[in-house]
């Protein structure tokens, strides 16, 4: 199953999913002291596709992956194909398997992606689909509260989503990290 992508601020209503790393009070000093920089004390997990707090499970990419991934800059661990994707993560432990929409409507959000998965939040993602706003850039107080935020590090809100994306884009024109995309995220259930 692999289909073309369409331009950043378009919603993508096709699914894509990726396997990160988990990031808890589990990871004992790292995360301590992440959340000390950061103020986010009200977490107890990042869900996140920001890939330095929560770097890809898979991150070489096999030449078998191509008919499989996203091919677009950026984006090379972003699978179009769910089962292909855990055939090739196996027994990977210690992993968050998630379904992402980029830019999604309200009503694909509300939709979901079927029994496997359940709604976590929505994450703002650079252009680069690499750093995120919400939870690794020192914060944007004059945009949002960190208090927003999930115990996930996640805003649950679509409209409030979709007006910090706005917000970030008008107030810091000049930072590269608050030309965002809305990522709403999925997790796997439990098996």
């Amino acid at each position: 199953m692999t289909g073309s992508v369409q331009t950043t601020d378009a919603p993508l209503m096709m699914p894509l999913y990726l396997a990160v790393e988990k990031f808890s009070p589990s990871d004992g000093q790292g995360w301590n002291d992440y959340v000390a920089w950061s103020g986010l004390t009200q977490l107890d997990e990042v869900v996140s596709l920001d890939g330095m707090i929560c770097p890809f499970v898979l991150e070489e990419i096999k030449d078998s992956y191509w008919d499989h991934i996203v091919n677009e800059d950026n984006m090379l661990n972003f699978f179009t194909d769910f089962d292909f994707l855990l055939n090739e993560l196996g027994a990977v432990q210690h992993a968050n398997v998630l379904g992402v929409l980029r830019n999604p409507t309200l009503e694909a959000v509300q939709r979901g992606l079927g029994n496997r998965f359940h709604f976590v939040g929505y994450d703002l993602l650079d252009q680069d689909h690499s750093i995120s706003a919400l939870t690794n850039c020192g914060g944007f107080p004059d945009v949002f509260d960190n208090a927003e935020l999930s115990t996930k590090g996640l805003l649950t809100d679509h409209s409030r989503a979709r007006e910090i994306q706005h917000d970030l884009r008008r107030l810091h024109p000049e930072e590269r990290h608050a030309d965002c995309n809305v990522w709403a995220i999925f997790r796997m259930n439990s098996t």
